[in-house]
């Protein structure tokens, strides 16, 4: 028979021991939160987006800029071909750079960007097509051999030049507009620390 202090001392190395061989176990439980990002799940189109002024303006900018490209694309013969070479590259990078911006502001990933000042980039953009499409239009009409795809492809040019030329007109009315709230803003808040200061230094007491 065992004695009341033998039990007690057995009871006690059990629990150490149970203590021990629970601490060493790798299948702790923990507390820290699994935290599951599904991104894919969390984009969706902003369809406010597509039907403002500048989706539908986004759109038919890629929609023009892939028509010109498929018509200069049916040109099997050309002498010279510097005309035909920069309305490819320009229509070809219209739409890609474009159709990127469009994913982009549809599916409202410039928001998990902050640190790009989008406004400015699609500006740019809009800016840069507008002068490149009406070059390289401009130089396939002096040089073009009246062709109907050539033909197609000048008018098709025209056309977007127009477009990307209205979205530029847009793009600089939206980003004065951006900075002269900007501008307001940080006038307002240098306004209000200056009244602050002069409050503290009216308060604090003069030295004699």
């Amino acid at each position: 028979m065992r004695t009341t202090e033998e039990t007690e001392g057995f009871d006690g190395e059990a629990s150490n021991t149970s203590m021990i061989s629970g601490a060493s176990s790798p299948y702790q439980p923990t507390t820290e939160p699994v935290l599951s990002r599904n991104v894919l799940g969390a984009m969706r189109c902003d369809m406010e987006y597509l039907m403002s002024y500048f989706g539908i303006l986004k759109a038919v900018e890629v929609v023009l800029s892939l028509i010109s490209f498929i018509c200069i694309e049916t040109i099997m013969m050309c002498s010279p071909c510097g005309g035909v070479y920069l309305f490819e590259f320009v229509s070809c990078s219209a739409f890609v750079v474009t159709g990127v911006l469009l994913l982009i502001f549809c599916l409202n990933l410039h928001i998990k960007v902050p640190q790009v000042n989008w406004n400015l980039t699609d500006l740019v953009n809009t800016a840069a097509s507008t002068f490149l499409f009406f070059l390289s239009s401009l130089l396939l009409v002096c040089i073009n051999h009246n062709t109907g795809a050539e033909k197609a492809a000048v008018v098709f040019g025209f056309l977007v030049t127009g477009v990307f030329g209205l979205n530029t007109f847009l793009a600089v009315r939206r980003w004065r507009r951006g900075n002269g709230c900007q501008g307001a803003a940080q006038t307002s808040e240098y306004m209000r620390a200056r009244t602050a200061s002069r409050g503290e230094m009216e308060a604090r007491p003069e030295l004699a």
